[in-house]
């Protein structure tokens, strides 16, 4: 029995890959926020790598029918799996009865042509296109997100390629000669070429899924590391780097800087415990966050200092903009924070026009603050660039 011949080697090779491949995705999906497309797509892979046992059952077995139909079976349910899983990675919508109702046709239809020679395109046809179908389903779901990174550009195109070699392997199947039956399969020319096929191309599909999930959690730990935990606004890295994103995006001002302090923090911490200075920084972050528009940047630098930039916002706005907040938090009340316990802030204001002065317009801003909190607290102050003196001539 020529167990390890070309085609069994490539088969048992496929089978290790696949089944590596569902470890991984499974593994990875304990750190994606995308857990259960991960688990779609390895689950997709590890029902796929079950047509492997069925063609060796298929070459040295007497149960040659049964055999072929679960090889077909599960290579057509492990990609409409993946499908769906690229529909939870992609936020693209996925409607499992249509693909149900698509792999029993389809199974039906193997089941009905089974006896009529592999060696031709009324069999490798009918055979071959529902897995074309099925990758094909997965590169227009990718094709159709909001998604329009290169890797996801990639992604398409891979799945375009895979459904393409399936319609390549029909015309093989009929050139090439894949065994007038079942059982022939493994002992033809044409399972050593379908087989290294399916396994360049099941490692570059299952490397390029890996890879989206993998930036995925690199970009929420880049931003989790942006994030103060406790205001849940940004912390001082993640303040100064969405500051100059917003800056590169709009480099003309002019623009302005909010820094906010609350008063007599410490005396919060000592009176009332750390649990309550807790729910005030918390309390005023959001209403920080809640108060600005849409394209400020708002973090806590530390302590209970905060900062907002507002891009495209005048002195005057600004100061509005303060002195509301500044009221706003003199009211508020939440439902952590005791009721016999004021809160009060004070607030520095500085405007700058160029992307260059925003490091400057800070200075200024905290300069404002201090100000604001030597004029006795519960105020806004602003500091401007100190106009320069030219010289008269003659």
């Amino acid at each position: 029995m020529d167990v390890f011949n070309g085609a069994n080697l490539y088969l048992i090779v496929n089978f290790v890959i696949a089944m590596s491949f569902a470890g991984v995705f499974f593994a990875v999906s304990q750190r994606s926020r995308s857990r259960a497309a991960a688990r779609w797509i390895g689950l997709g892979f590890a029902v796929a790598s079950l047509s492997v046992p069925a063609e060796l059952v298929i070459a040295y077995t007497p149960f040659v029918r049964s055999g072929a139909m679960v090889a077909f079976a599960a290579v057509l349910a492990g990609l409409l799996l993946i499908r769906i899983g690229v529909g939870s990675l992609y936020n693209v919508a996925t409607r499992p009865l249509p693909l149900a109702i698509f792999f029993v046709v389809c199974t039906a239809i193997v089941v009905a042509i089974y006896d009529v020679p592999r060696s031709t395109l009324s069999h490798s046809i009918p055979y071959q296109s529902p897995f074309a179908i099925s990758c094909l389903l997965s590169a227009v779901a990718i094709a159709s997100s909001s998604y329009r990174a290169a890797v996801d550009r990639w992604m398409t195109f891979i799945f375009t390629l895979t459904g393409g070699q399936f319609f390549l392997k029909a015309y093989l199947a009929a050139t090439v000669g894949a065994g007038p039956t079942a059982s022939d399969y493994l002992h033809s020319s044409y399972a050593v070429i379908s087989q290294s096929l399916t396994a360049v191309l099941m490692v570059m599909t299952g490397l390029s899924l890996l890879a989206v999930l993998v930036l995925q959690i690199m970009a929420d730990e880049r931003s989790n590391s942006e994030i103060d935990s406790l205001s849940s606004l940004l912390n001082r890295r993640g303040f100064e780097k969405h500051a100059e994103e917003a800056l590169r995006r709009m480099p003309i001002g002019p623009h302005s800087v909010i820094f906010c302090d609350i008063d007599h923090f410490k005396r919060v911490n000592d009176t009332y415990g750390h649990y309550t200075g807790d729910a005030v920084i918390h309390a005023v972050g959001q209403l920080l966050a809640d108060s600005v528009p849409a394209s400020s940047v708002v973090g806590r630098l530390g302590g209970e200092e905060f900062a907002i930039l507002l891009p495209r916002v005048q002195l005057d706005a600004a100061m509005l903009l303060a002195h509301a907040i500044r009221a706003a938090i003199a009211v508020h009340k939440g439902s952590s924070i005791p009721d016999t316990l004021s809160i009060t802030a004070s607030f520095g204001v500085s405007t700058f026009s160029e992307r260059g002065q925003f490091a400057r317009a800070m200075r200024l801003a905290d300069n404002a603050l201090y100000d604001a909190k030597a004029a006795g607290r519960n105020c806004v102050k602003h500091r401007l660039e100190p106009l320069a003196i030219v010289p008269a001539v003659g």
